[in-house]
């Protein structure tokens, strides 16, 4: 639900990780609230719409939930070019996974948009009693990344909605409103250039 007055943000929020991390199960938990033990793998990438509404303004998300593959490395940039926020997910019980969280987030720096808001998920954390990378790994990566790291579980929803507001009031924090009153200096500017462009 919007609230009246508040301010819009459409943002598109992209989900990188490898295959069997839980990146649909985290989306389809905080969209529709569901769970599935058998995921089927995403094709591509899928697409969801979400709306969260804070205090300061109103997030529409525009999820783009990307294949885990290797095969489907290649398309990922078309997904993640232009995005206000990132989602890497990896699954706390497989080490590799965590690796290759770490190239996402390299990849992300090098060619994503330079004020993404990102977030490191640990995702599968009921499966604690088969962990293989620790909280601290993840937190370290996350720190000197600038993002933030959560825990999650899909399964048993733990932390889903706090991961999803958390982007939200960084992305109401980072996405200034733009201003409707008319700029005296740009406007003085903007005559300076046409009289410049115009004379002789």
């Amino acid at each position: 639900m919007t609230r009246p007055g508040n301010r819009i943000i459409q943002a598109k929020l992209v989900l990188l990780g490898d295959m069997g991390t839980g990146k649909t199960s985290l989306v389809l938990r905080f969209v529709k609230g569901q769970f599935f033990d058998h995921q089927e793998p995403t094709v591509g990438a899928a697409f969801f719409t979400q709306i969260l509404s804070l205090t300061e303004a109103t997030v529409k998300f525009d999820i783009w939930d990307t294949a885990g593959q290797e095969r489907y490395h290649s398309l990922a940039p078309m997904y993640y070019r232009g995005a206000a926020a990132a989602i890497i997910a990896y699954d706390i019980s497989c080490k590799d996974t965590f690796r290759r969280a770490k190239k996402w987030v390299q990849e992300l720096h090098m060619q994503g948009n330079p004020n993404l808001v990102m977030a490191l998920v640990a995702n599968k954390c009921d499966l604690n009693s088969e962990r293989e990378v620790q909280n601290e790994e993840g937190q370290q990566v996350a720190q000197e990344n600038g993002m933030f790291f959560i825990e999650t579980s899909a399964k048993t929803s733990f932390n889903i909605n706090e991961l999803f507001y958390e982007i939200a009031k960084r992305l109401s924090r980072t996405h200034i409103p733009k201003p409707t009153a008319l700029n005296l200096n740009d406007e003085k500017q903007s005559r300076t250039g046409k009289l410049l462009c115009c004379s002789g």
